[in-house]
């Protein structure tokens, strides 16, 4: 079961006991959650214990970073909340019900932006209103006026104006990720999922980025869950931060983080930020050293 969530400076409180096998969400009030949730790769004797037994409850409209040591299951969380890999044991609930009991629109933005070249900026953005409900019902009929427009409006917000008739290869790095942005959030998901999406970046452009999605989280407010390694950047965006273990990944800290917003670069230099950021890092470093025996059989 993962730490009480408790603001940064206080110690957490004793876990509550553990619940018997469940059919409904444990916490109603949770839009995410993952209850006693494992993930195991292989068979015997080759089997990889990828996720231990983990516990996570996340509100609606809340952003909550992962971070961690390389390897310890981050991603595998957020293939879990996407309904992109199962659990080998547990329950994950989005939005009350079983994760793939129900669709619930998601946006999902990587490190690699992976726009289809073929296509203009502005169709690539479009892609989500083709292919999820209720929008791709109206694709034909909208797509060069309302869905069009729809477009254009978040292209501006993140700075690329003018570039919808653009390719993929006529714009830079940190260009295709605004753009990436854009395709996550044109169909207005109820839960967004990020995964490490600045981290190719260089500092200027991923700085900037950061100031893009807190403006673009703060004006719709989508449930988010990031997955990064970069300890300012979850600072800057998060409301909570969770800390994961070594293979098998499980969360060991589990805090709030209650600076104000919006938040500006110059907060992250100011000495509670920069204390912050100091104890995550010693955290992940007790995390990396404490690798439990029998990771893998």
């Amino acid at each position: 079961m993962s730490a009480a969530v408790v603001p940064f400076g206080q110690q957490p409180a004793a876990p509550p006991p553990s619940a018997g096998p469940a059919a409904e969400p444990i916490h109603l009030d949770s839009y995410v959650e993952l209850e006693r949730t494992t993930v195991t790769y292989g068979r015997e004797p080759n089997v990889v214990r990828a996720l231990a037994e983990t516990s996570l409850r996340i509100a609606k409209g809340d952003f909550v970073a992962l971070v961690g040591p390389s390897g310890c299951g981050k991603s595998t969380i957020l293939k879990l909340v996407g309904g992109i890999l199962r659990a080998s044991s547990g329950y994950v609930y989005v939005a009350g019900r079983e994760v793939d009991a129900e669709p619930v629109r998601i946006g999902m933005a990587f490190q690699n932006p992976t726009m289809l070249p073929w296509l203009t900026i502005r169709d690539n953005v479009m892609m989500p209103l083709k292919i999820v409900p209720p929008f791709r019902g109206e694709y034909r009929r909208k797509r060069k006026t309302e869905f069009r427009d729809r477009v254009e409006a978040l292209l501006a917000q993140v700075g690329l104006k003018g570039f919808g008739d653009k390719h993929p290869w006529q714009l830079s790095g940190g260009m295709l990720q605004r753009a990436s942005l854009c395709r996550a959030l044109v169909h207005d998901p109820q839960l967004l999922l990020l995964d490490e999406p600045f981290g190719a970046l260089d500092q200027f452009t991923r700085e900037e980025l950061w100031s893009i999605m807190q403006q673009l989280w703060i004006t719709r407010r989508p449930t988010v869950l990031l997955v990064t390694h970069d300890l300012r950047e979850a600072g800057y965006l998060a409301n909570r931060i969770c800390v994961m273990s070594a293979r098998p990944g499980r969360i060991v800290d589990d805090r709030v983080f209650e600076a104000p917003r919006p938040r500006t670069l110059a907060m992250t230099y100011e000495p509670d930020f920069v204390a912050m950021t100091q104890r995550l890092r010693e955290l992940i470093v007790e995390a990396r050293t404490d690798e439990p025996a029998g990771s893998t059989a």
